[in-house]
């Protein structure tokens, strides 16, 4: 009967569900994506085809060959990554470089080229993450070279001859007749940088803080190195008058901040320093002042047709908003080209005029999928480094996208950062494409199954390596906290020993604070005085010393005082006077040696 019970456990506990790896949906996603891109390349101008076809065909063999390439090392080497972001990313990647060949044929100009440039590095960008990168638990261990590398990254456009200012922002530097904007990578090494340091020091800052009301802070040096990593973000970009990643800087540190602590009164102790932060910024700062007025008085004649700082990109983009309505004037009849920048900060309207706005739902769902894949990566990853770095990512992409269809649609000021995939932008395409390769790298370690059985020796090794770390770790953190008692314990001692003089009478004046008699005995008060010092620490009694059958309240003028540390087991066992019972009332019991 036993046998016969075990056998159906054992072959409930066989059939345990099996992750999926899911790479042959992604592969057919893939191919859907591709045919959208290529073909949106292609009904750009469909006559123009035969006689000039290098765009379409360039398009194919750099988007289709590299995104092809990523699939097989996903394969390789995170075989569970999520199956979704890629074709999702594509999508997306191939759309944007279709509208800016459709300008591109109305400006005479060449974006798309270079556009299509940069996606092939960022494409082999992310291969090369995703080949290098083993683990995401590796970037933990720097934590403080991201936050220097942000540093670093966000001062070289101030450098002379290095940095270059363009449209009043002091945000690129050129290399080779090339312009790169550092500050898209400084948001990678920052989330980094913040991921590493909060998942640290995370029970800290939770626990430890004053409580001003409902808000519970934490301690100002708990959290100094994370302002730190803001005041330097916000300084330098102040110095670079660009207030779009100003902006995307401060909402990836509070929306960090939530992440790790779950608590509310982060995102509204972020607004409130984004509302004071704007009020000061837009009295001090001309560039600022000029975005607002832009934006609150957009259709007001002087502002519209202002030379610089004017309303006119936001006007003319909300009017081909409203031309394409709900379906859209069709792809490649629309006239993008009469709003400026209409590739890069406006790329939105030029959407919106030709696909209307089911096409720009349609484009906004595919960024909000991509997003809760990025969120599902965190929620699904064991480690809190890797939750904190995939939720961080994701949330750059929302907030950027936030801030981008917000501006054009006039629901906050404009601020010129870019689409993500989609605007033309290298350095742009190049952090978002590395972006995608640690999203896939975190939702592979998400996904994978538990396996049981016998270790192999690489793992058993690797096991080893991070017991080790985090060893060296926990002893780190106990040497720091036995150092600041060591430190709290001697600025005790060199109190005491600036103030002696409030230390030695501590007997006697717990004696005149409890109003009992014989505080000034004869003969006595010398070995009181010696007593006293060792006793202050302690909860003291006085007592005189009774003779023969005196009472001890007639004689306690006149007897030695003994200084008593009370018996803790002294309310568990009757007391014995030393005197004649019949001379002592119940209030005089405690005068008699015990």
């Amino acid at each position: 009967m036993s046998t016969q019970a075990a056998a159906p456990a054992l072959g409930t506990a066989s059939r345990e569900p099996i992750q999926r790896r899911r790479r042959v949906t992604e592969l057919v996603l893939l191919l859907l994506a591709l045919a959208l891109a290529v073909g949106a390349n292609f009904l750009v101008d469909p006559e123009r085809f035969a006689e000039d076809s290098g765009h379409v065909l360039r398009t194919a063999i750099v988007l289709g060959g590299g995104s092809l390439l990523v699939h097989v090392i996903l394969w390789i080497r995170a075989p569970y990554a999520d199956p979704y972001i890629l074709p999702i990313v594509v999508t997306l990647n191939g759309l944007g470089l279709a509208m800016i060949h459709r300008i591109d044929l109305l400006m005479d100009s060449d974006a798309a080229g270079s556009q299509l440039l940069w996606t092939g590095v960022g494409v082999a960008a992310a291969a090369a993450v995703l080949l290098l990168l083993r683990d995401h638990r590796a970037l933990r261990k720097v934590t403080y070279i991201s936050l220097v590398a942000s540093a670093l990254l966000l001062i070289l456009p101030l450098l002379p001859g290095l940095g270059t200012e363009i449209n009043g922002a002091r945000i690129w530097i050129s290399i080779g007749g090339r312009t790169f904007q550092p500050g898209e990578i400084a948001k990678i090494t920052l989330a980094i940088f913040f991921a590493g340091y909060l998942s640290t020091n995370r029970d800290v800052i939770l626990l430890a803080g004053p409580k001003i009301g409902p808000l519970h802070l934490p301690r100002f040096r708990d959290l100094a190195p994370l302002f730190a990593a803001w005041l330097v973000a916000i300084g330098v970009l102040v110095l670079q008058r660009d207030l779009g990643t100003a902006i995307l800087f401060f909402g990836l540190f509070v929306a960090m901040l939530y992440l790790a602590t779950g608590r509310l009164s982060w995102i509204i102790l972020g607004l409130i320093f984004v509302a004071a932060g704007g009020f000061v910024a837009s009295q001090t700062f001309g560039h600022v002042a000029a975005r607002l007025d832009s934006w609150i008085h957009a259709f007001d004649p002087e502002i519209y047709d202002a030379p610089v700082g004017g309303s006119r990109q936001i006007v003319q983009g909300l009017f081909g908003l409203a031309s394409g309505g709900l379906f859209g004037q069709g792809w490649g009849q629309g006239r993008p080209d009469l709003v400026s920048y209409a590739n890069s900060d406006m790329i939105i309207t030029a959407f919106g005029e030709e696909l209307g706005l089911i096409g720009v739902s349609a484009i906004l769902i595919l960024f909000f999928l991509l997003a809760s894949r990025g969120y599902r990566a965190s929620l699904g990853t064991p480690d809190t480094f890797g939750k904190l770095l995939a939720a961080g990512m994701a949330s750059i992409m929302v907030i950027q996208l936030f801030v981008v269809v917000g501006g054009v649609t006039r629901v906050i000021p404009l601020t010129g950062l870019t689409t993500p995939f989609m605007s033309a932008g290298g350095s742009s395409m190049l952090s978002n494409w590395i972006i995608v390769a640690l999203l896939l790298a975190i939702s592979h370690s998400a996904r994978r199954p538990i396996v049981y059985g016998p270790a192999s020796d690489e793992e058993i090794a690797e096991f080893e390596a991070h017991e080790q770390e985090e060893a060296e770790r926990a002893k780190a953190e106990e040497a720091a906290r036995l150092e600041r008692a060591e430190r709290r314990r001697a600025r005790r001692e060199e109190r005491s020993d600036d103030d002696p003089e409030e230390e030695a009478p501590a007997g006697s004046a717990a004696r005149r604070a409890s109003g009992l008699p014989g505080t000034q005995s004869r003969g006595g008060s010398g070995r009181a005085r010696e007593l006293a010092p060792e006793a202050s620490s302690e909860e003291t009694e006085v007592v005189p010393l009774a003779r023969g059958s005196r009472s001890a309240a007639a004689d306690a003028d006149d007897e030695p005082t003994e200084i008593r540390t009370p018996d803790p087991a002294a309310d568990l066992r009757p007391r014995r006077s030393g005197g004649s019972a019949q001379h002592q009332s119940p209030q005089d019991t405690r005068g008699g040696r015990p």
